[in-house]
């Protein structure tokens, strides 16, 4: 009898598809793509397309050359409307280099070389080249960087 109940709720159990590499590269392909739209939006669009690809709650956290840039996802929300009030353009190109490395069928890590030209209401233009390395996660059907660290080379020597 106790052999028949553990059958039955087995039975019932629904086994996630296999992590395999033919999912691994569709999630990659996935991951890439999101990445060179996120680059786009943000182009096209200025500060405000952050907010879309940022995760929107507790669990966002987000760095900068050491420092806690955006605690969460509200965070960065304010942080987003406030960058919407300086910068008028935001020209953003990932490198080549994209490496994506799919840890479940909802995570993966990214890591690219950036190059970003900021606009400032005034018309000046900074410029900035760097490194990010991100958690990307797969919300209801989308995309979505959940944790991300950008990098600048500090000073030769």
């Amino acid at each position: 009898m106790l052999l028949a109940l553990l059958w039955l709720a087995g039975c019932g159990r629904v086994s996630p598809p296999p992590f395999d590499d033919r999912a691994r590269a569709a999630e990659r392909a996935a991951v890439s793509a999101f990445v060179r739209e996120l680059a786009a939006d943000v182009s096209r669009e200025g500060p405000a397309a952050w907010s879309r690809h940022f995760a929107p709650g507790e669990e966002f956290f987000m760095a900068a050359d050491g420092v806690l840039v955006f605690a969460d996802g509200a965070a960065a929300a304010r942080g987003v409307a406030a960058l919407e009030k300086t910068l008028t353009a935001i020209e953003l190109r990932f490198g080549e280099d994209l490496k994506v490395d799919p840890l479940t069928p909802e995570l993966a890590m990214v890591a690219v070389p950036y190059e970003e030209v900021l606009t400032d209401a005034d018309g000046h233009r900074t410029e900035s080249r760097g490194y990010l390395t991100a958690l990307a996660e797969q919300h209801a059907g989308h995309w979505r960087l959940r944790v991300a660290h950008c990098s600048v080379p500090g000073p030769p020597g």
